[in-house]
């Protein structure tokens, strides 16, 4: 299971948009290489509502035609307001689903946005790779995706790489 999470250069996960400003081609080629292996995307509910009314007619590649052509498993309590094609709700905790998610067949399983849904898994220790996007840039204030309060395992550098205007690429492992 990979995480794909955009991050401040002080750790802020919430409202990438407003500090994320590099939206150059190393960004997208970046999440090109993160989207082709996986087969299924968890989502929290939080994000599934934020996204529903943006990304179904967005033409914005390569993210639009992945999140809309791939099935998405939606954690919530209650049926969304809206409908989004290839969605599943999942009442049941995110932990065993994950864990039965992660024994079928198939490529891996992104988690996109969803904070609070990461992190939940990072604790678990569901989670096998860390795609971080790190802006340079300083939030200031915002929910992180790593709380301080989790105990997580090692990681290991895979790869890094940075674009023209400093934003950093990192693939992390599970060590």
């Amino acid at each position: 299971m990979v995480i794909y999470q955009l991050l401040s250069l002080d750790g802020v996960a919430e409202e990438p948009s407003d500090w994320v400003t590099d939206s150059g081609p190393d960004v997208f080629a970046n999440l090109g290489r993160v989207i082709e292996t996986q087969d299924d995307i968890l989502l929290g509910r939080g994000t599934y509502d934020y996204w529903v009314g943006y990304w179904p007619t967005s033409d914005i590649e390569p993210f639009a035609s992945f999140i809309n052509g791939t099935p998405k498993h939606v954690f919530s309590s209650s049926e969304p307001a809206e409908s989004w094609p290839n969605s599943t709700i999942v009442t049941e905790p995110a932990e065993a689903y994950v864990e039965a998610l992660k024994r079928g067949e198939g490529g891996d399983i992104g988690v996109h946005g969803s904070i609070r849904l990461a992190r939940s898994l990072l604790r678990a220790r569901l989670v096998d790779e860390l795609r971080l996007v790190v802006a340079p840039a300083i939030a200031g204030h915002g929910e992180r995706l790593f709380a301080g309060d989790d105990e997580l395992d090692r990681v290991e550098l895979v790869d890094s790489d940075r674009s023209p205007q400093g934003t950093l690429f990192l693939h992390y492992r599970r060590a």
